[in-house]
């Protein structure tokens, strides 16, 4: 992907090494956290070992009385930690991708869909913080919070991606990113909520609804793709990195690399081959209106 390095975005705070706070040391529950290619490593240690997850996928849930819960500065905080000029290249492009998911969003949410966009942040962190859905940790993944409108990311996550989860190149983490921008999306446009109160008065459907609204992230991180390749700023092999990642994520292939039964009733975000198809829906169609999973 081609991209040019402008530092770090205004939308950025950097929490790396100040982990240790939290509530109480409680992690996120996988369903209020897990917006997310969200709740991967989650999805691997806590839901496919048995352990009880809440909410199905949506995000906010038991938190959202903590809407303005230490949601700290807006500005990126340069020099907050150690880092190295590799590092710094990799803030840069997170920073970029972000930057550029956002400006998309602002021009097409008012165009197509009459809705105005409200900015998000990024959080970067390396263990666990406080946020608006609980506490954030790295073992959960790159995830999207509701109540503070943020999205929590570890870089060291693109490191397992590449090597743990076989989707390595810098497509791959552009997918990661505006996918949970996805989620924000959603957030702006009501989405998120409106799900919540579905699985609220259908308990039964409460994983099926949250497969839903994931797959519509990936469709909303299609859309975005398309308008890279509009920009002439894809790069060859740049999709099949972005495709290579949503399969990487699928609920059957985490369940397989966990060693567990492949069983889809117990999905949150599903199976590879959706991810994928939708991610697709929405790269060769650049339309948000044809994301929509849940007709």
């Amino acid at each position: 992907m081609k991209w040019n390095n402008r530092g770090r975005s205004a939308d950025m705070e950097d929490m790396r090494g100040q982990g240790g706070g939290g509530f109480g040391g409680m992690p996120i529950p996988g369903g209020l956290a897990g917006k997310g290619v969200g709740g991967i490593v989650l999805a691997l240690v806590i839901a496919f070992l048995g352990n009880t997850v809440l909410g199905g996928g949506g995000g906010g849930g038991g938190f959202d009385g903590l809407d303005d819960v230490l949601k700290g500065p807006k500005s990126a905080v340069e020099g907050s930690v150690p880092t190295d000029a590799e590092t710094e290249e990799e803030v840069a492009f997170v920073s970029a991708v972000f930057d550029d998911t956002q400006a998309f969003w602002a021009e097409e949410l008012p165009a197509s869909m009459g809705t105005d966009y409200a900015k998000a942040s990024i959080v970067l962190f390396d263990g666990p913080i406080p946020s608006g859905c609980g506490q954030a940790t790295p073992e959960i993944g790159p995830h999207y919070c509701p109540p503070d409108s943020k999205v929590y990311l570890d870089l060291g996550f693109f490191d397992d991606l590449s090597s743990r989860f076989d989707a390595p190149g810098d497509f791959a983490q552009a997918y990661v990113i505006a996918h949970e921008i996805g989620h924000h999306v959603q957030n702006v446009l009501g989405t998120n909520a409106d799900m919540r109160r579905q699985q609220e008065a259908n308990p039964d459907q409460a994983n099926e609804l949250s497969v839903m609204l994931e797959l519509q992230a990936d469709c909303y991180a299609g859309v975005w793709a398309h308008s890279v390749f509009e920009e002439g700023d894809l790069e060859d092999g740049d999709v099949e990195e972005g495709l290579a990642a949503a399969e990487s994520v699928g609920d059957d292939r985490l369940q397989e690399q966990a060693g567990a039964e492949v069983n889809s009733e117990s999905w949150t975000h599903g199976s590879s081959e959706q991810r994928m198809q939708w991610f697709q829906t929405g790269f060769k169609s650049g339309a948000p209106a044809q994301c929509d999973t849940f007709g």
